[in-house]
């Protein structure tokens, strides 16, 4: 398989990401055997069950400087820049963000740092995705009301790697709805993994809420697990008037992804979001970094 390749979006550079597990992920999605594993074991519950129990252990945190030092993670981002302080590794996993470190933008921001790929409507995956499964919204959403109001809209993926930092936030002012869960499956969401299709969006455990704004209509926001993310926790209430940039919720350790819907002509991605998108490659973002834009 070949490497993964994306655009860091501050410097317009090109560069490889680095995946933990690559190794695996690569035998897991690129080979029968592998497949005949992922399907009879990996997807399962109980190994994030279990992942998720020695994460939160105390025998995790010997892990935490060799995680920040081969990834080159920059501490000086987070509140707590002290590894030593943190008590294991979800602890460090789910560390929060120096404010200052993340200024807010105009128009839509981006949820999460992570890598995007931004479609003007919803039919356009099919041309990035084209040896997958196919990506039907109906199966997505569970719901034949939300998948007609959106099947015309744009969409957002933002992808994230298990360096990333992994506290999501709202994209824009507005009204927040309470939060449904989809059970599911646990597979991989790296970018080796969804090479193969975005049906794995389909199978995932995930959760859903609407943002109810007024210049960008109703946002929907997705939050999507994997292969040891067993949690998904909503740090935010529910029905109440939320800004652009406030903390959402966070994933406990894993790769993650958080997926935004939008109403039909609602809003215009950044243009160097969809150009990267249309050449097949994703673009690194932070959170609140502008994404997109009101036509209104």
């Amino acid at each position: 398989m070949d490497s993964i390749k994306y655009i860091d979006r501050l410097s317009g550079d090109e560069k490889t990401e680095s995946v933990p597990g690559d190794k695996m992920m690569k035998w897991l999605y690129g080979s029968s055997m592998g497949n005949l594993a992922l399907h009879l074991l990996l997807k399962r519950k109980f190994v994030s069950v279990l992942g998720g129990w020695y994460m939160n252990s105390k025998f995790s945190k010997k892990r935490i400087e060799d995680f920040v030092n081969k990834f080159e993670i920059d501490m000086d981002d987070y509140v707590q820049n002290d590894v030593s302080k943190f008590k294991h590794f979800n602890d460090f996993f789910y560390r929060k963000i120096n404010p200052l470190k993340r200024p807010l933008g105009h128009g839509v921001v981006s949820p999460a740092d992570g890598k995007t790929l931004a479609f003007e409507t919803i039919s356009d995956t099919s041309q990035f995705f084209v040896k997958g499964k196919g990506f039907y919204l109906k199966d997505f959403l569970r719901s034949d009301e939300l998948s007609k109001k959106y099947h015309e809209g744009a969409m957002l993926i933002i992808r994230l790697a298990p360096t990333d930092y992994h506290r999501y936030h709202f994209p824009a002012q507005g009204i927040a709805s309470e939060t449904s869960t989809i059970n599911g499956h646990y597979f991989s969401v790296s970018p080796i993994a969804l090479k193969k299709s975005l049906a794995i969006f389909c199978e995932n455990k995930r959760t859903i809420s609407t943002l109810k704004t007024m210049d960008c209509g109703d946002i929907l926001i997705s939050e999507v697990g994997a292969t040891m993310v067993g949690s998904i926790l909503q740090t935010y209430t529910s029905e109440s008037n939320v800004s652009a940039g406030q903390e959402k919720g966070y994933f406990a350790f894993g790769g993650s992804t958080v997926v935004l819907l939008f109403e039909k002509g609602k809003i215009k991605f950044s243009e160097e979001l969809t150009k990267n998108t249309l050449k097949g490659i994703e673009t690194q973002v932070l959170m609140g970094q502008t994404i997109a834009k009101s036509i209104n």
